[in-house]
């Protein structure tokens, strides 16, 4: 629609069709043409006539669904206004692949574009107009359920998925292969206070700008189109009504001309976050602040016009929140076809098809992480294989937040492992659960119950059946609703069941091989001293057990690294790689060692640190090699290092180049990753890798609040993880 008329439609309507733009509903308010379903209606206390004046719903998905629900609606609009169809694709639609953190950890951005590519292809030819992703929330505190669906704890690396995500989703505005993409969750959700859901957040602005703001700011440079609120508070202020950061910050400095929604009930949650004293105060707040959109509250619906009519709300709020929804609408093609890509024979056509299939397969062994490995990796295929424990045959490998995978679709570790093993067995070993867990229901219809299987039954019989097995695969990990948006934990070692039946098996002397499933990094420590090899698996998805076949028997070589540290135990969250030397570093300081920045009872460094990841190769360095020990403003150093291949074996070795600036005007870190680069060396090759270092890769937010580099001694690191010691100065003189 050409914008002249875009502007006639929006004068032609009623405050309460504009306010109704602002409001979604989920679509089981849109089940039936005749009767709105009571429930969801007093749940939410929306007003029966406004439910079809809402402008968009969530978390339906289907071609024909989505297509009554968008007739059945324009059938009852007085002007005609498509319905935007959103919806929470995270890692994938009906294909699903390794959940977010597992993505991060390929340190490949363009494999994780790819991804989103899928997605979308997938999203789109079934109705959804909007995807609720990247989240890219840094975070570094694994007791915080939300990490999974990060790609970890670090600025640089976040920033380039950031852009990646949202370039994938989005490409050149296809209907029928691309959707929108809402970056997610504006902003520094990532750090809440005791790694606990929905709680406080509390930064400097200078670590807020320096490492939480930059891969929201590299996703709206991307262009997405839109941006949701976070639940935590900024400055001691909601989000969902901060007026610095949705608007001075975001549309102001940022130039943000997109839609901004808020997170499930957000706006209403004003009121118990305690900044105002009823809805229609939060409708107030909220909509000033900068919040267009009102997700699954009636407080827009109910306080909006009211506000406006008293004299205590001016209507340009609504008027231009309506107008940017409008503009998405149009901007999506929906008033010249309100169906957009939803295509019955498409979805056939392409949903889980083979090519996607097989691409998802390839993406699980390339964020697989080896953790160890004791030589025991790769298998033969002849070798009598027992895979035993609770994912050992169990489906259930995609992660909390894919709702519309198929279970009977995915490949279990079992199946994957007998399609290329001879004489692979199973047995569940243990249950998933210790008897006295608790577990909560994660929403959309999904029940969770402990598992009633008895232990000591199943114990017995994979001690018997381990008997005649040459190496013991063991599946190891939390329940998938363990992690995820409220699964937040204080103790992240797994279940004392599961550590029984793998020291167990342990006694019988044989090799044994330990596969993790989880959705955040876990404590090890016991896995570690049971077991000759460890590969992270995270929560793979649909083909989960293929690409985990793929690596155990050597088919594909691991090349995953770390995109979040694993503590040592979560006595040490939140922990990350690039934190600020203190007066009394523990390792350096002059101080008697009980007078130093450490633990009495545990080491300072994680038990796996960021970057590190273990290969069937294995990768030697020379030393760097600087162009030049001075850079200035208009000259670049590049730094050399020559990586060696020192095995048999074809693999693929990812650089880091990481920097530290020894002397700033404030505190700064250890250590910070500015460049990866991967390499692939045949047994024996050596290739020069070679980083470009430039004056902006050295910027941060100075001690007066500017973001600039400073002049002074700098060291560059490039090795294998961010433990690397291999190490060059140079000085930046502006």
């Amino acid at each position: 629609m050409e914008q002249t008329k875009l502007v006639e439609l929006f004068n032609s309507l009623t405050l309460d069709e504009k306010i109704g733009q602002l409001v979604q509903l989920s679509g089981n308010f849109f089940e039936s043409n005749d009767v709105i379903p009571t429930g969801p209606v007093s749940k939410v206390g929306i007003d029966e006539n406004k439910v079809y004046q809402s402008g968009s719903i969530l978390n339906t998905s289907g071609a024909k669904q989505l297509k009554d629900i968008q007739d059945r609606y324009l059938e009852k609009s007085d002007k005609k206004i498509p319905m935007l169809f959103m919806a929470d694709i995270i890692n994938g639609f009906k294909t699903v692949f390794p959940i977010s953190l597992g993505l991060g950890c390929s340190f490949d951005p363009e494999m994780v574009k790819k991804t989103a590519q899928i997605a979308a292809k997938e999203a789109a030819v079934s109705g959804i107009h909007v995807t609720f992703s990247p989240m890219v929330d840094l975070v570094r505190d694994a007791r915080w359920g939300r990490v999974m669906e990060s790609n970890g704890e670090d600025v640089y690396l976040n920033c380039l998925y950031a852009k990646a995500m949202v370039e994938g989703y989005q490409g050149d505005n296809d209907p029928s292969s691309s959707i929108a993409s809402c970056v997610k969750h504006f902003a520094a959700y990532g750090a809440p206070v005791a790694g606990r859901e929905y709680n406080t957040v509390e930064l400097s602005e200078r670590t807020l700008r320096d490492q939480y703001l930059p891969s929201y700011k590299a996703a709206v440079d991307a262009g997405c189109k839109l941006v949701m609120t976070s639940f935590n508070t900024i400055n001691g202020i909601p989000v969902t009504g901060n007026k610095e950061i949705l608007r001075d910050l975001l549309r102001d400095e940022w130039e943000f001309n997109g839609v901004v929604i808020s997170d499930h009930s957000a706006i209403k949650e004003l009121i118990p976050h305690g900044v105002v004293e009823d809805s229609k105060a939060a409708a107030k707040l909220a909509i000033e602040a900068g919040c267009d959109i009102d997700m699954m509250t009636s407080t827009y619906s109910n306080n909006l016009k009211e506000l406006v009519e008293s004299g205590q709300l001016d209507k340009k709020f609504i008027d231009e929140a309506c107008m940017r929804v409008l503009e998405l609408k149009n901007d999506l093609g929906l008033f010249e076809n309100p169906y957009r890509g939803a295509d019955e024979e498409a979805e056939k056509k392409y949903i889980m098809c083979d090519e996607f299939r097989q691409f998802a397969r390839e993406t699980v062994s390339k964020t697989c992480v080896l953790l160890k490995n004791n030589s025991i990796l790769p298998l033969n295929k002849n070798q009598k294989l027992l895979v035993v424990g609770p994912y050992a045959n169990n489906n259930n490998l995609s992660g909390s937040w894919s709702i519309n995978v198929d279970p009977e679709k995915v490949i279990t570790v079992y199946d994957g492992l007998k399609k290329q093993g001879n004489h692979v067995s199973h047995t569940n070993g243990s249950p998933l659960l210790d008897e006295d867990s608790k577990l909560d229901t994660f929403g959309y219809g999904k029940t969770v119950k402990n598992d009633n299987e008895d232990a000591q039954t199943l114990l017995e019989e994979a001690m018997n059946q381990a008997q005649d097995a040459d190496v013991i695969i063991v599946t190891l990990g939390e329940h998938p609703h363990q992690s995820g948006e409220g699964g937040a934990r204080g103790d992240i070692t797994l279940p004392k069941v599961q550590i029984e039946l793998l020291k167990s098996l342990r006694t019988l002397n044989k090799p044994i091989v330990s596969l993790i499933f989880s959705g955040r990094p876990l404590a090890l420590k016991e896995v570690d001293e049971n077991s000759d090899a460890i590969l992270q698996c995270w929560f793979p998805g649909t083909e989960g057990g293929d690409g985990i076949a793929d690596i155990i028997f050597g088919k594909v070589n691991p090349s995953a690294r770390l995109s979040m540290s694993f503590p040592y135990s979560v006595g040490q969250c939140p922990i990350s790689y690039n934190e600020f030397s203190t007066g009394r570093p523990a390792k350096t300081s002059t101080h008697s060692k009980r007078f130093t920045s450490r633990y009495t009872d545990m080491p300072n460094d994680p038990y796996y640190c960021f970057g590190y990841g273990l290969s069937y190769s294995n990768f030697t360095y020379s030393n760097i090699q600087l162009s030049d020990n001075t850079l200035t403003l208009n000259n670049k150093i590049t730094a050399r290092v020559t990586v060696t291949n020192d095995s048999e074996i074809e693999g693929t070795e990812t650089v880091q180049l990481y920097i530290r600036d020894l002397v700033g005007s404030v505190v700064r870190p250890v250590k910070e990753l500015k460049g990866i680069q991967k390499v692939l060396l045949k047994p024996h090759e050596s290739k020069e890798v070679s980083f470009d270092i430039s004056e902006d890769m050295l910027r941060f937010i100075r001690r007066d609040m500017k973001f600039d580099s400073e002049d002074g001694q700098f060291v560059a690191f490039i090795g294998h993880d961010s433990s690397t010691e291999n190490q060059q100065q140079f000085v930046l003189i502006k």
